[in-house]
């Protein structure tokens, strides 16, 4: 962005970094913002301009997250309308998508010539079905490769995608007639309150004593339900049992699950369990 002229000679402008940049008269860059600038109408509107583009960047982020975590059907018109906008481009760049039997990293979008993506074979092909998916890692089959490649392409994912935690669901014979997971279970918090920060930092609700993790999968909404405590905010508490259900509250058979719900649901449990109180060894 160029220089604008500010009161008293100074021009200012928005950095890179989403700061308001100032110099003086003589070019001089000034570390920060005179006091006296503080009201001036340019310097004003540049701040509400990066409120705004911090919003907007926070919502593209949130919306391909979705995508990907319900690994929706996204049309390719939408994408490639979307690219063109540089905080929707930074979010979609990189991205492993599929459309078809083609799977690759998303690198460019033209509303005429489709997609580009870079496969595994290193090849840059165009994607021009009508849509394409953002898959969740856990169903991703060529995951490692997928990984190794972008490593060495040095790919920079603004969404966790390829390196998010994923959690595979155990073989069906082993969650038969099991209706809840006990791996996090017993992580102590000296106080309520301090799961539930633990919780707010990750972005995980909580309601009715359990953090909460939502999945859209199988075209119905499956929620993960960690067990936290209900009792006084100030009171130790003690983690318990990892459990799935549907939105109205029917308790599902962990053979029920699908890989998403089940990953999600782990990643979650174990996010918060490791934010647990830690006993020190005491020596012999």
């Amino acid at each position: 962005m160029g220089w604008l002229d500010a009161a008293s000679g100074y021009q200012v402008r928005l950095g890179e970094n989403g700061r308001v940049q100032c110099r003086n008269g003589k070019g001089k860059l000034l570390s920060s913002v005179p006091a006296s600038l503080k009201d001036d109408a340019q310097v004003v509107r540049l701040r509400q301009l990066a409120e705004w583009l911090t919003r907007h960047e926070a919502e593209c982020l949130a919306a391909v997250d979705g995508w990907m975590t319900r690994s929706l059907p996204v049309p390719v018109a939408l994408v490639a309308e979307a690219w063109a906008d540089a905080a929707w481009a930074a979010v979609l760049r990189d991205l492993v998508v599929t459309a078809g039997d083609e799977t690759g990293f998303l690198r460019d979008a033209d509303p005429e010539r489709g997609l580009g993506v870079v496969t595994l074979d290193g090849e840059t092909a165009r994607v021009t079905a009508d849509v394409v998916r953002v898959p969740h890692p856990v169903l991703l089959d060529d995951l490692e490769e997928l990984r190794e490649f972008g490593a060495e392409l040095g790919v920079e994912q603004k969404v966790q995608q390829l390196f998010r935690q994923t959690f595979d669901r155990p073989e069906p014979a082993s969650r038969t007639g099991k209706s809840s997971v006990d791996d996090f279970s017993g992580g102590k918090f000296q106080q309520l309150n301090h799961a539930l920060g633990r919780c707010r930092t990750l972005g995980y609700p909580v309601r009715g004593g359990s953090a909460v993790y939502s999945a859209f999968e199988d075209g119905r909404v499956v929620e993960a339900r960690y067990w936290l405590g209900s009792d006084y905010p100030e009171g130790e508490t003690w983690t318990g049992e990892l459990r799935w259900a549907l939105e109205d509250g029917t308790a599902l058979a962990l053979t029920d699950v699908g890989p998403v719900a089940w990953s999600e649901g782990m990643r979650m449990a174990s996010a918060i369990h490791a934010g647990r109180v830690v006993e020190e060894a005491v020596p012999a």
